[in-house]
């Protein structure tokens, strides 16, 4: 138990530290990985509390997700490796006034809120697997089908727009 809380709050200070570092970078691409190993680190707390479907799912979909952010980063950014040394923040002052007002929003809906009885004892690996996949394919299935068709018309979209505005060759009337 000691060594599983300790695993705990190593992965969580492990998000939270690359969780700092994404708006530490001036390059969009290890603002890209520092969230990466951000939302790895999450999968690695979900493994160390033994949610090994929610581990390596959050793990899987990360990876594949900043690794696809990066790519469109590196197409559409002037300066993705952050050579420039660009300031990427803007509006700091409204930044910080908001990013306080949310914390003391969520702390005090955390300390206010009810959260009922403390559970005696969680169900079994595989109680859990079955509940959460008949919480996504039952009663959740539009909304993530809704997401991902979503999602997937804009990366298409984006890429076709990229496409015809840069991929022609030069003597087709297209920029080198």
């Amino acid at each position: 138990m000691i060594l599983q809380t300790l695993f705990i709050g190593f992965f969580g200070l492990a998000a939270v530290w690359f969780a700092v570092v994404v708006f530490r970078t001036y390059s969009m691409v290890r603002s890209a990985l520092a969230l990466l190993f951000s939302q790895a680190a999450i999968g690695g707390m979900f493994l160390a509390m033994q949610a090994e479907f929610l581990g390596v799912l959050q793990i899987m979909m990360m990876a594949t997700e900043m690794a696809i952010m990066a790519i469109f980063m590196v197409m559409y950014m002037m300066d993705p490796g952050g050579l420039g040394q660009m300031d990427m923040t803007h509006q700091k002052r409204l930044s910080v006034v908001a990013g306080v007002a949310g914390t003391v929003v969520a702390v005090g809906a955390a300390t206010v809120a009810d959260w009922g009885s403390i559970a005696g004892s969680a169900p079994g690996a595989y109680e859990q697997t079955r509940l959460l996949g008949y919480e996504i394919m039952e009663r959740s299935m539009l909304i993530f089908e809704t997401a991902g068709v979503t999602i997937l018309t804009a990366m298409i979209a984006a890429t076709s727009v990229a496409v015809a505005r840069y991929g022609r060759p030069a003597e087709e009337g297209g920029t080198e």
